[in-house]
């Protein structure tokens, strides 16, 4: 078993935690709380690396012999990212634009310890999307149970009523928020190795044939 620092998530959201989980390392949560807005011209890819280093750095000075993981993910049509919806009339005018067609989920994570004195380990994974034909009536019913309101684009792409998503070829975990691989690949540079096979662990939990780990992990 590999002994190293205990991992601080810098994110309150419970996908991540329950990812996180799968990988059985020990860790804390202590949320980063930053200003997210997004920069004027701004491009979406910089935008995510960017408030996942900020987010890591926030929380790295509270607890400096610790490595803080720090993520940040958007939902991306063509130039825009979609957040969260502010109700649900804007809940449905998202899903209404989402469907049946192919947008992009980036989800940046930072990796530091403040002792280190080093930058932050950053990485990128990005997602192709392709959302089903549903229909408006299927829009309302989701929008009617809650679950768009606090989930950027409006869907979430593991709700087992409405099921958004078709024919996803990328990283699944990645669209819940937390790239497994990509985590487990930028852990090596701290000399932390996983308790668990990830992909394995991954798959099984999420019930999902990922095709793209072997590419992430160099397997």
């Amino acid at each position: 078993m590999t002994v190293g620092p205990v991992l601080i998530l810098a994110s309150n959201s419970p996908r991540r935690r329950q990812l996180l989980s799968l990988v059985q390392w020990a860790f804390e949560v202590a949320p980063a709380d930053i200003d997210e807005s997004q920069k004027p011209n701004e491009p979406p890819t910089d935008y995510v690396l960017r408030l996942a280093e900020t987010k890591a750095r926030e929380v790295a000075p509270f607890y400096p012999n610790c490595l803080v993981l720090a993520a940040d993910t958007a939902v991306v049509d063509g130039n825009d990212i979609l957040g969260k919806p502010a109700g649900p009339v804007e809940a449905v005018r998202v899903l209404q634009r989402l469907r049946g067609h192919t947008h992009q989920v980036l989800t940046a994570i930072a990796l530091f310890k403040a002792s280190d004195e080093i930058h932050p380990r950053v990485d990128l994974c990005t997602t192709a999307v392709p959302m089903r034909l549903y229909t408006d009536e299927e829009i309302d019913v989701y929008v009617a149970t809650g679950d768009p309101l606090d989930k950027a684009g409006g869907y979430a792409i593991q709700n087992p009523g409405f099921h958004p998503v078709t024919a996803l070829e990328g990283c699944y975990a990645s669209v819940m928020g937390l790239p497994l691989c990509h985590l487990a690949r930028s852990m090596r540079h701290f000399s932390l190795t996983p308790l668990v096979d990830v992909p394995s662990v991954c798959q099984a939990a999420l019930s999902y044939d990922c095709p793209v780990y072997p590419a992430i992990l160099g397997v």
